[in-house]
């Protein structure tokens, strides 16, 4: 497999939960963020996690995980101070950015993602959709790392993805696997309620 760094951006404040926290919302009974950080351990060796310095709620959760936590001082000015923690401790490596609020992903999505670029080692592997709609994860290859390090404000890597089209590759998981977040409390309602719907097992697989 091809070095990769996997950094999970929590840093957010959820400010639309109206005073929850959107990463402490349980999904099969563990919390989102720890959810997220065990599929992450369960693909890759070297995973980071971007917090807020007094968020200890948050590093609660995660404490007993072989993670590195990455304070991030000026997460209120935007996703990107995030991703620039990020970037600057990649050594090298390729980095996945897999958002800590998507409680659709599964090991099989990302194992399926880290395969794609360990055939493509020097394109960007981007999640999509089942219809092909642009989505999350996504792995950018050291090349794009300085870029990474340079972003400004609260949109995340886009302009890396915009300067990057020709070397995009993507790759469709399935249903709404790579689009659904979850940001409010309606979001999160509307979604357990979907799920006991349809009778969707635990996306833990094996973890």
């Amino acid at each position: 497999m091809a070095p990769l760094t996997l950094l999970i951006p929590a840093a957010g404040a959820s400010l639309r939960m109206r005073g929850g926290d959107k990463l402490l919302e349980l999904v099969d009974g563990v919390p989102m963020l720890r959810h997220q950080a065990r599929l992450a351990r369960a693909v890759c060796d070297r995973v980071l996690v971007a917090l807020r310095p007094n968020d200890a709620a948050r590093r609660a959760v995660i404490r007993d995980l072989a993670l590195t936590l990455i304070d991030v001082a000026d997460a209120e000015t935007g996703m990107a101070a995030s991703v620039r923690a990020g970037a600057a401790r990649c050594a090298g490596r390729a980095m996945m950015i897999l958002p800590a609020d998507m409680p659709e992903l599964t090991l099989a999505d990302l194992r399926a993602v880290i395969g794609v670029y360990d055939q493509k080692p020097n394109q960007i592997i981007r999640a999509t959709a089942q219809d092909g709609t642009p989505g999350h994860p996504v792995i950018f290859p050291p090349g794009c790392l300085p870029m990474l390090r340079a972003l400004q404000g609260d949109e995340g890597a886009r302009s890396v993805l915009a300067a990057n089209r020709h070397r995009i590759h993507l790759i469709a998981l399935p249903d709404q696997h790579a689009l659904t977040d979850l940001d409010t409390p309606e979001d999160w309602a509307n979604w357990r309620s979907n799920r006991s719907l349809t009778g969707k097992a635990s996306n833990d697989d094996a973890v």
